[in-house]
C-alpha cells in the first residue's frame, strides 16, 4: 500500500501530459508556389507589383478593389467560386519588388483557412524573371478534430491551388501582353 502512495505522484504527472500532448491545437502550415516568367523583373513587377490589382491577372479573382500604397494598402478580393478575402499589406518594397501582407477576417468560403500571411516576390532568373509566392496559415477548424473540407490538407490544397493558378494567370498575361 506505501508503494501506491509513492509512485501516485509520479505517475499522475505523467499521465496529465500524455493527454496534452495529444490534446493540441493546429500547426502552422506552409505552402510555396514559383514560376519563371519570360519577361524582365520589372514587366512582371509593373503587372504584379499592385497589390489592389490581383484582378487583373489571377484567373480565380472575379474583383479585386482597394490601395496597394506602401503605406499599408488593403485589398478586398472576391472570388468567381464564392467569398471574399480581405488582406492589409505588412510590407511593400518595390525596389526589391516584393511585399508581404495578411489576411483579415477569415471567410471559409474563399479559402478553408483561419489566417495566413504570405509572400510575393520578383528575382531575376537567366534572361527572365522567377516569381515566388509563398504563405503560412493555419486550418479553418483550429479545434483538435476539423471536419476533412477545414482540415490542414484542405488548406494546403486550397492555397496551392490559389497560388499556382494565379502564377499561371500572372504568366499569361505578362508573356501575353494583356491583363485578364
Amino acid at each position: 500500500m506505501r508503494l501506491s502512495f509513492l509512485v501516485l505522484p509520479i505517475a499522475l504527472p505523467l499521465a496529465l501530459t500524455a493527454t496534452a500532448a495529444l490534446a493540441h491545437g493546429p500547426t502552422p502550415q506552409k505552402v510555396s508556389q514559383s514560376i519563371t516568367i519570360k519577361a524582365s523583373p520589372d514587366a512582371v513587377w509593373k503587372v504584379a507589383g499592385d497589390f489592389a490589382g490581383i484582378g487583373k491577372w489571377h484567373p480565380a479573382v472575379a474583383k479585386a478593389e482597394g490601395s496597394g500604397s506602401k503605406d499599408g494598402g488593403t485589398r478586398k478580393v472576391t472570388l468567381k467560386s464564392g467569398g471574399t478575402l480581405e488582406e492589409s499589406l505588412d510590407e511593400y518594397k518595390p525596389e526589391a519588388r516584393s511585399y508581404s501582407y495578411r489576411m483579415g477576417e477569415p471567410d471559409l468560403k474563399a479559402l478553408p483557412v483561419s489566417s495566413y500571411s504570405a509572400t510575393f516576390t520578383v528575382s531575376p532568373e537567366g534572361d527572365g524573371a522567377k516569381v515566388e509566392w509563398m504563405g503560412r496559415f493555419y486550418r479553418g477548424d483550429t479545434g483538435n478534430e476539423p471536419p476533412e473540407n477545414l482540415s490542414d490538407e484542405a488548406g494546403k490544397a486550397a492555397m496551392n491551388t490559389y497560388f499556382s493558378e494565379g502564377l499561371k494567370g500572372l504568366k499569361a498575361a505578362v508573356e501575353g501582353g494583356k491583363a485578364k
